[in-house]
């Protein structure tokens, strides 16, 4: 529900504050927050899709109030913030996130070596959405609203097909052997 949401967010949000008031776009957003926050309630949905429901509300009430692009520019940010918690936790309490979501979506038995490069791999992935969150703060500073949505809205996506695509060839041509 969340990435449906992260996707469309900073594009149709540009979009719409050229067309209309930006109050009312803040208000539009809210409400389509707080449906979807209904609905992940009813459904009993995960607890990051309430975090990240969590965060578009705060923040787009406070860009409400002061009437303030760079806020709503903050909420991808926000949101980096909170996946690189779950990670880095993850990563300092050994809970092996990576691996668990690995078991999830992949279906083939993983060797022993696989299974053991999988239980170090939180480490990884909070570093790398730690540096995707910095050039997001960047991006919010330095960079046009056309190029902040899209690195917000796609430029996620494309992120971690290429993190993903890293760590698998790493972990076939170099990590692989040294848990041999």
């Amino acid at each position: 529900m969340s990435s449906v949401i992260t996707f469309f967010f900073a594009p149709s949000f540009l979009l719409l504050i050229h067309y209309f008031e930006f109050r009312k776009i803040v208000l539009l957003f809210v409400g389509i927050s707080l449906i979807f926050l209904i609905y992940a309630f009813v459904k009993n949905k995960k607890l990051e899709d309430f975090v990240v429901l969590g965060i578009y509300l705060v923040l787009l009430s406070l860009a409400y109030v002061f009437v303030s692009i760079e806020t709503v520019k903050f909420i991808p940010v926000f949101t980096s913030m909170a996946f690189f918690s779950l990670f880095a936790e993850a990563a300092l309490h050994k809970k092996e996130l990576i691996y668990r979501l690995t078991q999830k979506f992949y279906k083939k038995e993983l060797s022993q070596k696989e299974t053991e490069y999988l239980k170090k791999g939180d480490a990884y992935w909070a570093l790398s959405i730690l540096t995707y969150m910095l050039v997001q703060v960047a991006l919010v500073f330095y960079a046009s609203d056309a190029i902040w949505a899209i690195y917000s809205s796609i430029g996620w996506y494309v992120y971690f097909v290429v993190i993903l695509g890293l760590q698998i060839i790493y972990g076939k041509v170099y990590a692989l052997k040294v848990y041999s």
